[in-house]
């Protein structure tokens, strides 16, 4: 194979395998016989667009659809073209589920992935801000992480008539189910709290088979704890599917909350308000 043949080879592989608007790095490159000289020519042709150092993206064509810049192209990179282990979780996912409604929720809003991600990911010029987090609350195990169609789809032009959106691909992310308790393990200060009170209000279609199945893999008494003390206040009808007894809660009181108060039956201590309504005016159990 001549010189040339190698190169169109190369050029091939890429425009096969990275559909446009997709990013790559220079480190994946180099994987597929891209050498650095060879990159700089892509992009001075233009069939790559340099984003960042060592960052590209094949170029947009001119479409009518709305270009998912923000999070979706980087995420859904990362995960079908690069191949690294990430999904979109916690609050991130419990919106894209469609229970904004209950998130208090900027205009751009944080973006919570778990797993690995590329060390350039934060300096992607987007608005965007990527919270990366561990998957220590459940290990390797996978349990709760779906594969689930962006909403980019099939738009039709008035002038060029139907136009297939190159972005239609699966992306890595938690179950409603899974959502909730990376949720919870995040949780930060009283006005997340809050914020998760309202979450738990409209959880009313949760699955109790995944549930049982996620609590007794998660890694956290907090969580679990946690968990329940927002189920038993809000009483969703999965909730009675639940066998507590098969859960282990661990042992002693958990402190979560600096000032808060012990809860009487999960033990561990919260705001005032995730008390019992027994509970909520007497009692000084302070941390």
């Amino acid at each position: 194979m001549t010189m040339n043949s190698q190169r169109r080879s190369k050029l091939k592989n890429l425009i096969d395998n990275v559909p446009p608007g997709f990013i790559v790095d220079a480190v994946w490159l180099r994987g597929r016989g891209i050498d650095s000289k060879s990159i700089h020519g892509y992009v001075k042709r233009g069939w790559l667009e340099k984003l960042a150092r060592g960052v590209y993206r094949r170029p947009l064509p001119t479409l009518s659809v709305p270009t998912p810049w923000e999070w979706q192209m980087p995420l859904i990179s990362i995960q079908s073209i690069m191949g690294y282990g990430v999904h979109l979780g916690g609050l991130s996912a419990l919106e894209f589920h469609g229970y904004s409604h209950y998130l208090r929720l900027g205009d751009d809003p944080d973006i919570y992935l778990y797993g690995d991600v590329p060390p350039w990911l934060g300096r992607l010029p987007v608005k965007t801000r990527f919270i990366v987090q561990s998957r220590s609350l459940f290990g390797d195990d996978t349990t709760g992480i779906e594969n689930e169609d962006d909403e980019l789809a099939t738009e039709t032009d008035k002038d060029s008539g139907p136009t297939v959106s190159p972005w239609r691909w699966p992306i890595k992310i938690s179950s409603p189910e899974r959502a909730i308790l990376e949720a919870l393990h995040d949780l930060r200060g009283e006005a997340g709290f809050d914020n998760l009170n309202m979450v738990f209000q409209g959880l009313t279609t949760l699955r109790p088979g995944n549930l049982a199945s996620l609590l007794s893999l998660c890694r956290s008494v907090k969580v679990k704890r946690l968990f329940f003390v927002f189920a038993d206040r809000h009483s969703h009808s999965w909730l009675k599917y639940l066998d507590k007894s098969a859960i282990n809660f661990g042992s002693g009181p958990r402190a979560l909350v600096k000032g808060g108060r012990l809860h009487p039956v999960y033990r561990i201590y919260v705001t005032e308000e995730l008390l019992p309504s027994s509970e909520r005016v007497e009692g000084t159990h302070h941390v």
